[in-house]
């Protein structure tokens, strides 16, 4: 069955052959909006200022750019997803150099986006640490992506049960009360979310594997 044209996460292979056209902005759009979070998100966590980190996704985008022309995606030779991880690791490493020759081993100490000051946590981006960032930032940028699905897909009111009782911590009599339901309605509600949520970010870890 042929992918839907508004899919968040479309499969690697469509979207990469889609980039090789520059004039293709919506493509190319989609691109930078389903992974500079990811980007940002691991520059941050591997200590870098907020500044670095928005130089590091704009450097990693046309990065990517410059090799759209005469790249060929194999999924065989390594995944969509460690090439993406290669390309921001050198644009980290990018960063760091500027800070001079002793960043690795004293970095400076500006306070990072997240209130952590870098002098206490700089990642070196050639070791295992940042893969380990790196997963766990792609996990949850899957799982952003698999909720904002379902989302789109749910009746409004079953969503708000589920988002009151589980993201807003509501007590499930609250939310019943609220909307006028029984308890078990709500046990119901989010069941059925959470298992279309599972199911959407088994579909699109697939689409990572395959395309």
């Amino acid at each position: 069955m042929a992918e839907p044209m508004d899919e968040l996460i479309p499969t690697r292979a469509t979207l990469i052959q889609r980039l090789k056209d520059w004039q293709d902005q919506s493509s190319w759009q989609d691109f930078f909006d389903t992974y500079w979070k990811l980007i940002y998100g691991v520059a941050i966590k591997g200590g870098l200022t907020a500044a670095e980190a928005q130089d590091v996704v704009q450097e990693t985008m046309i990065s990517v750019a410059k090799h759209m022309p005469t790249f060929e995606y194999d999924p065989a030779i390594g995944s969509f997803k460690t090439w993406l991880l290669n390309m921001t690791r050198w644009r980290i490493t990018d960063q760091l150099r500027k800070r001079g020759p002793f960043a690795a081993g004293h970095p400076a100490s500006e306070d990072t986006a997240t209130g952590t000051r870098t002098v206490d946590k700089v990642v070196d981006p050639a070791n295992r640490d940042l893969d380990a960032l790196w997963d766990a930032e792609w996990e949850k940028n899957l799982l952003d992506a698999a909720l904002a699905k379902v989302k789109r897909r749910l009746d409004p009111q079953k969503y708000q049960i589920f988002d009151l009782y589980v993201n807003k911590e509501w007590a499930p009599e609250k939310v019943a009360t609220t909307f006028g339901i029984s308890v078990d309605q709500v046990y119901l509600a989010k069941h059925r979310t959470m298992e279309l949520i599972k199911e959407e970010v088994k579909r699109l870890e697939q689409s990572e594997l395959t395309g």
